[in-house]
């Protein structure tokens, strides 16, 4: 999957309709369509999603920018299109309920108890790494 492709698919994992249930290729399709004036069609986007075609138009990737309300230097600069990639993941983490809710219940701690709550959590998910790796 090319760098486009998988900044596309990002988009699709992590920004959702209202009901949190994910954009189909169509409705992306004809939203950018209508935007831009111009032909987008949902093979085209599918083939844009999977790096069958990764030379797109600036206003093709304009209309995505904007139906996924991101920058379009999520696109074009490499820089801030981590940063915003970063952003992205974050806000897809707080998306499950149990890291919604842990995060709503650090927000009182000092500084130390943050501290703490970090540590912990790295234990944990070190521990979580070595159960899932296959024994020798």
């Amino acid at each position: 999957m090319s760098g486009l492709s998988a900044r596309i698919e990002a988009l699709f994992h992590t920004v959702r309709r209202p009901d949190r249930e994910q954009y189909t290729n169509e409705e992306v399709a004809r939203a950018c369509r209508e935007a831009t004036g111009e032909s987008f069609s949902t093979t085209y986007l599918w083939q844009l999603r999977t790096g069958r075609r990764d030379n797109p138009t600036k206003r093709h990737l304009e209309a995505l920018a904007h139906f996924f309300q991101v920058p379009p230097a999520y696109f074009f600069d490499e820089r801030q299109g981590a940063e915003i990639a970063k952003e992205l993941a974050l806000l897809g983490a707080l998306r499950d309920a149990g890291v919604r809710s842990l995060a709503l219940r650090a927000v009182g701690l000092s500084p130390e108890g943050l501290d703490t709550v970090s540590e912990l959590v790295d234990v944990i998910a070190r521990r979580d790494a070595a159960r899932r790796r296959p024994s020798p």
